[in-house]
């Protein structure tokens, strides 16, 4: 893959406007809930798009591709977006039926609606693989410019976002929004696929370099497991034989201990942070939950909701209202706030359970299944597209770890923008306005 030159740049982001209408909702992430209006314009082109086809459709006999970039209404990739879609979204219309908080459930129910036509978006606006090619450099570009502005905050102090005043780098999301490590550990796979690609991968170890000391010192403990996993995924894929995986994990883990062990003595935030963690190795219920930020109390509160509801749940955001019934009467989040306690789970698998029961479980399993089946029969150069996707979509649901909630704002939008960007790299790519589906540079 060559890099494009200065002119191509210019002729293919002219050419593309939806992809960087796409791009648009990772950029406005940081910026509270802007990131919603490019998701709602590309659901309104991707509506208008569908209806256009499928009148041309009507009136011609045929397939409606004449007018691209658009979706066909017999497009294979439109029905795994929709079987995916409904397996994100039925179990919140069936847990809203008797939800404890019905006006909150409901007005979540349809709001999502706009994911499908989101979906439908990404697809048609990545139809051809220059599409693709651009979306995945300049998303690369994106991560790698919150990386360096989050390194230049624990430099010097401030950053894009603002002065970092607690005991973490927070970054362009600036002092009161705590998700960049989070953020940051789910989209690396994206920039360090670019970095692969990129000169034959001589930039590889610097872009991992980096990001390991960001998301370090971002302090989010469970950005650090997900990105452990990704960097033992990349090694994998990158091995690609066992004895090599070894050496190349060994080496790994000794530059990562290296390192973190020079932060741990230059970073007083992040020695706390660790030693916080390592409370955990005391055997005892208390240092146990200390080391786990007081989510006990949580997991043990969901455990007996979902048990109480387990068939459709308390309803899709029912948690935190939910939450002070069933808690005990010293729960330190019901201390801090009696009125709602703990806002969710924290835990994908008992978010899904305690807010939509079994039936919720059992839909997204179906959903997983449709992803695995898809990519197992999609061609090597679509899977080598969207593996970058898939990772990260991989160590953002990785059930032993703790999460931000996915039926919510900024995390269910992260969430939805990834698994459209892997339905979309999924599909076969075609021709777009005369453009050839192969990658042109």
């Amino acid at each position: 893959m060559k890099p494009l030159r200065t002119g191509a740049w210019i002729a293919a982001l002219a050419a593309h406007w939806r992809v960087l209408l796409l791009l648009s909702v990772l950029v406005l992430l940081p910026v509270g809930r802007s990131a919603e209006l490019p998701v709602l314009l590309a659901a309104i082109i991707a509506l208008v798009d569908f209806w256009r086809a499928n009148q041309r459709r009507r009136a011609n006999g045929v397939a409606a591709n004449a007018v691209p970039p658009t979706i066909r209404p017999t497009d294979p990739a439109l029905r795994l977006a929709l079987l995916v879609f409904l397996a994100y979204w039925l179990p919140e219309l069936v847990s809203a039926v008797d939800s404890v908080v019905p006006t909150k459930s409901w007005s979540e129910v349809a709001l999502d609606l706009r994911f499908l036509p989101f979906a439908m978006f990404a697809i048609s606006a990545l139809a051809s693989s220059r599409a693709r090619w651009l979306c995945l450099r300049l998303a690369a570009l994106v991560i790698a410019f919150w990386t360096l502005d989050a390194l230049f905050q624990a430099a010097v102090g401030v950053g894009l976002g603002g002065v970092a005043r607690g005991e973490r780098i927070t970054g362009i999301f600036g002092d009161d929004n705590l998700k960049l490590g989070q953020v940051l550990a789910t989209l690396a796979p994206i920039l360090l696929w670019a970095a692969w690609r990129y000169r034959r991968g001589r930039w590889l170890p610097v872009a991992w370099s980096l990001l390991t000391l960001a998301i370090m010192l971002a302090g989010s403990r469970a950005a650090w497991w997900s990105y452990a996993l990704i960097s033992l995924l990349g090694l994998w894929i990158w091995a690609r034989t066992p004895r090599r995986f070894a050496l190349a994990a060994a080496l790994a883990i000794g530059l990562a201990s290296i390192g973190s062990g020079l932060v741990y003595h230059g970073s007083a935030p992040f020695k706390a942070r660790v030693d916080r963690t390592l409370l955990a190795l005391s055997g005892t219920r208390s240092g146990v939950d200390s080391a786990l930020a007081l989510r006990l109390p949580i997991w043990e509160v969901a455990l007996r909701m979902g048990l109480d509801h387990p068939i459709n749940g308390v309803g899709v955001r029912g948690f935190r209202t939910a939450y002070p019934d069933y808690a005990a009467a010293d729960d330190v989040w019901v201390r801090a706030d009696p009125r709602r306690g703990a806002l969710h789970a924290h835990q994908i698998v008992l978010e899904i359970w305690t807010e939509t029961g079994v039936i919720g479980l059992a839909f997204w399993v179906a959903g997983l299944v449709a992803l695995i089946r898809r990519w197992r029969a999609a061609a090597a150069a679509e899977r080598e597209l969207a593996i970058a996707a898939a990772a990260a979509l991989i160590a953002m649901c990785f059930p032993l770890n703790t999460h931000l909630a996915f039926y919510s704002g900024f995390w269910g939008l992260l969430f939805w923008w990834l698994l459209a960007l892997l339905l979309a790299l999924l599909a076969p790519p075609r021709a777009v306005e005369g453009v050839a589906a192969r990658d042109p540079a």
